[in-house]
């Protein structure tokens, strides 16, 4: 199935970089939101879920956009 992409790879990274310059200026909850706001990768996602579990997800509040779109919306609690 292939994986449907929920922001382009430059608004993700027009993202980070905001990112940055927040937690430069010292403002680490802006930079902490906008980081998770860019969809975890799947991959990324899947090896979390084996190595931390749901904790990871349900905790941190992720972006699961491009996780769901590949493995379907229950992967999270699978």
């Amino acid at each position: 199935m292939p994986q449907a992409q929920t922001m382009t790879l430059d608004e993700k990274l027009a993202v980070l970089n905001k990112s940055v310059a927040l937690k430069k200026s010292g403002d680490l909850e802006g930079a902490d939101r906008l980081v998770k706001s860019v969809p975890l990768p799947p991959f990324l996602a899947k090896i979390m879920k084996e190595k931390v579990g749901m904790e990871f997800f349900t905790r941190y509040n992720w972006n699961l956009s491009e996780v769901e779109a590949e493995f379907g919306p229950g992967f999270i609690s699978k």
